[in-house]
């Protein structure tokens, strides 16, 4: 019994910071409908979530959200003023959204906490995530990778991947699901949950089978390949069946690292076995994936870092500046850094010295974090190479 409640206690942290679940899925996979039924479940429990729609082009969607796309970015404009189809204009949607990712984790850190003027307001447990029907827009794209960096940053994040169980009775729509589903897996690095939904059209116990028995895949492979036959399709069926057969074997560690639930978003059932899974992922995520995340986080600050002293000295040696380099760092860094627009014009023969470090002052202004001090350090870069 000691060691059950110090499991217990071991598994608290991870408590303290509520869980985000990013539902992604294909169009027409019940993704919608699985939101809405995770949210009831939810209110029903006397937890109700953080709801997040990050869908600007859904026309109604069926749950309250705490922050709408739509409300911020409207995606018929976005069509008109840069002349662009349906899955542009998503795009475009969530990059203009994704330069605000800041305010909005700013808004679920400051919920996830008590709040002293609202006593009676409970710290949120759970953080949930609409994205858009269009799953490579947000999956495959910079502002879906902002998006979801910016989340796992702060709180423990698990995918949930939503799939029509009635649509993957086959075996090769079965497998492309997988395969979609392993990329999104080691594209994002975050734990994921397989949703089979509408399990109440078709039960999800083959999906489940054919993850976990390769003879039961085989026989299913075997089985398509005759009917193929026998409705005369066109040959080459023998080898999407030997294809197929690799690929399980391949997916064999991708499975293992994976949860399944069969869930029906219409009539309720597996929801409670879905959030099960995703207490599990969520310790999984601190205990493996955070640090993982941290690593790389730190590898790339450091790398950030490297490439700036780069410039710098090549940027030095392109202007011959006298004297060493310690020396220009120091003098560098004894004045206050401060942005500046780059309309000014720097008189070198009147100004001396103090022009050189206007210069550096523009060039590296806001030191370094923001947008536009990049902008302007690579401009004042480019000018000097001319």
């Amino acid at each position: 019994m000691a060691s059950t409640s110090e499991s217990k206690a071991d598994a608290t942290p991870t408590t303290e910071r509520p869980t985000v679940i990013v539902c992604v899925g294909m169009a027409g996979s019940g993704k919608t409908t699985f939101m809405r039924r995770i949210n009831s479940h939810l209110h029903s429990k006397g937890s109700p979530p953080y709801v997040i729609n990050l869908d600007p082009a859904t026309l109604e969607v069926p749950f309250d959200c705490n922050i709408d796309i739509r409300q911020s970015i409207k995606y018929k404009d976005v069509m008109k003023h840069y002349n662009l189809g349906p899955n542009g204009a998503i795009m475009t949607s969530l990059n203009l959204f994704a330069t605000k990712v800041d305010q909005m984790v700013g808004l679920l850190e400051k919920r996830a906490k008590p709040d002293p003027e609202h006593p009676e307001r409970k710290p949120v447990k759970h953080i949930i995530v609409d994205t858009p029907g269009q799953i490579e827009v947000f999956v495959w794209s910079a502002s879906g990778q902002i998006l979801l960096e910016s989340l796992a940053s702060s709180f423990p994040t698990v995918l949930a991947y939503i799939i029509d169980t009635p649509r993957t009775t086959s075996t090769s729509t079965f497998m492309s699901n997988m395969l979609y589903a392993c990329s999104i897996l080691y594209k994002t690095k975050l734990p994921m949950i397989l949703v089979f939904n509408k399990t109440d059209v078709k039960d999800a116990s083959f999906a489940k089978e054919w993850m976990t028995d390769y003879e039961a895949l085989r026989e299913a492979l075997a089985d398509d390949e005759l009917r193929a036959e026998t409705e005369g399709a066109e040959s080459g069926s023998g080898y999407s069946s030997s294809l197929l057969s690799s690929m399980s074997l391949v997916l064999e560690e991708f499975y293992s690292h994976l949860s399944v639930v069969g869930v029906s978003s219409r009539v309720g059932t597996g929801v409670a076995e879905f959030f099960e899974a995703v207490k599990e992922k969520a310790e999984e995520f601190e205990r493996d994936y955070q640090p993982e995340l941290d690593r790389l986080r730190t590898a790339k600050e450091e790398e950030k870092v490297k490439k700036r002293e780069r410039e710098l000295e090549k940027m030095m040696k392109g202007m011959s500046v006298q004297g060493g380099e310690s020396d220009l760092v120091s003098k560098i860094g004894s004045v206050d850094v401060v942005e500046d627009s780059g309309d000014e014009e720097y008189e070198d023969e009147e100004g001396g010295s103090s022009a050189l470090q206007d210069r550096y002052k523009a060039a590296l202004g806001g030191g370094g974090d923001s947008v536009e001090a990049e902008a302007s350090y690579a401009k004042y870069l480019h000018s000097q190479r001319q």
